[in-house]
């Protein structure tokens, strides 16, 4: 059923949909392995078990390969519609025109993903169209939209003269910058743009590496035939946090204690504070104790982490914490505590849902940080913005905050890193990354320690970060 103000152009494209709706099946074969690589990255961004919306879906195998625990599938073609449901019982496929308000109304969301694949370049009004899927979203939401680059344009048409790619007709032409202007303004922040798949055929093996570990290389991804975007909705960023816990995890910190009590701000109405305790041998634990009972008016809870390692602290006191929002605070305090406010607003406005502070944009007190450390910093955080496809000026910094509800998701889907970082640091960074949060850096002025020594290792640390880089690019990267 052709939707109102039906125009002659989609009308066109539609026909050429149901005319080569049989032989899609056998252009997808002679095609499997791009369609291969295509999908797992797909499959990267959208875990087995999300509720999926997939615009634009053809026969619906891409959204099947996904494993979605609801799928629906939407096409504008009747007969491709109509072999979707015949090869995906199990799966929901409509049949009707995704720039029809009408009918994206009629669409039950929200959604955990919705999936447009090369589908943008088929639309009259692409701006209108992701306008139009606001409805759909909640704040996890993540629109996905996949297209061809097309530098790649005179490959792709001697590709169809010559029987090894299915006719297509003409398509919009956009950049990924179009792409992510287009969003903007219909309201969807961009989180992450990628590039992928530099060889569509296998070529005996030679392009499934040139794909996994080429591709994606600074300067050569911007060759690659696929780009994608992930964005979120603007209109669904504030699910009204009102409560925070601050977690301070603490070994050896015994003169720091109150200090961080008086100095953490009544920032929000429920603030609970959580100091976790961590096998000292100064007094800590004590102190933490005398100074819960010496602020009856504030909510101090005391701990002592049951293994080693600040992650081990960490993630000890979040499993306890009851805030909307989880905050980690060093207890050097070398992080002002008085700055624990910006990193809150930047949340709860919905500018960012991993707010991530930054020692390495304002000068630092002197004898804060070595000089050694500093340059490392600086070197890890280029390669970190790069793994992730999102900007991280400092990964190291210990203040770390988002909302509890997100680290329960990142912490069901951990198991795909594994128990690899003692600092916990990456566990939160990759983790988000993997969630898609939106990252945002918070600039903070580094201040000296006043108590205690540093318990960093600039030698070993830095070998476990080189280790990290690693691991993250076989993890994130290579796919």
């Amino acid at each position: 059923m052709a939707p109102r103000n039906f125009s002659s152009r989609k009308a066109a494209l539609r026909d050429h949909a149901d005319r080569f709706a049989v032989s899609r099946a056998r252009w997808r074969e002679k095609a499997a392995f791009f369609h291969g690589e295509d999908e797992r990255y797909l499959q990267f961004l959208i875990p087995p078990g999300s509720r999926v919306l997939d615009i634009g879906c053809g026969l619906g195998d891409t959204l099947a390969a996904l494993k979605p625990s609801h799928g629906v599938g939407l096409d504008f073609s009747d007969a491709q519609i109509e072999l979707a449901r015949r090869r995906h019982p199990d799966l929901q496929f409509i049949q009707a025109d995704a720039e029809d308000a009408i009918t994206l109304s009629s669409v039950h969301g929200p959604f955990d993903f919705i999936l447009v694949l090369d589908t943008i370049g088929s639309l009259d009004d692409c701006q209108r169209f992701i306008e139009q899927l606001h409805p759909l979203c909640s704040r996890e939401t993540r629109l996905v939209i996949g297209h061809f680059s097309h530098l790649w344009y005179p490959v792709l048409k001697l590709a169809e003269i010559l029987g090894l790619r299915m006719p297509q007709p003409d398509q919009n032409v956009l950049s990924p910058d179009d792409l992510r202007n287009l969003a903007a303004l219909a309201d969807f922040d961009p989180i992450e743009s990628e590039q992928r798949i530099l060889s569509p055929l296998r070529l005996f093996g030679i392009g499934r590496f040139a794909n996994r570990f080429v591709s994606v290389l600074p300067g050569i991804r911007a060759l690659s035939l696929r780009h994608y975007l992930v964005a979120r909705s603007l209109r669904h960023v504030d699910d009204d946090v009102s409560s925070v816990s601050v977690i301070i995890p603490a070994r050896n910190e015994r003169g720091n204690i109150e200090p961080a009590v008086r100095r953490v701000a009544q920032f929000c109405p429920d603030i609970e504070i959580i100091f976790i305790e961590g096998h000292s041998k100064d007094g800590t634990f004590k102190e933490m104790t005398r100074v819960q009972q010496a602020f009856p008016d504030k909510d101090v809870k005391v701990m002592r982490q049951p293994g080693k390692g600040k992650a081990d602290a960490v993630f000890t006191a979040f499993d306890a914490a009851r805030g909307d929002v989880l905050m980690i605070l060093d207890a050097d305090l070398t992080m002002p505590p008085e700055q624990l406010c910006k990193f809150y607003e930047a949340l709860r406005s919905g500018k960012g849902e991993f707010i991530n502070g930054s020692r390495l944009v304002y000068p630092m007190d002197a004898g804060a940080m070595r000089f050694l450390n500093l340059i490392a910093n600086k070197v890890f955080s280029y390669l970190f913005s790069w793994l992730l496809n999102q900007r991280y000026t400092d990964t190291l910094c210990g203040t770390k905050v988002l909302r509890r509800s997100d680290y329960h998701r990142l912490k069901a889907g951990k198991a795909y890193f594994g128990d690899f970082d003692p600092f916990g640091d990456f566990d939160l960074i990759f983790g988000a990354s993997k969630l898609n949060l939106k990252s945002i850096d918070i600039p903070i002025r580094y201040a000296a320690r006043s108590y205690g020594e540093t318990q960093i290792s600039r030698f070993s640390h830095g070998w476990m970060l080189l280790k990290m880089v690693v691991f993250a690019f076989f993890k994130i990267k290579a796919i």
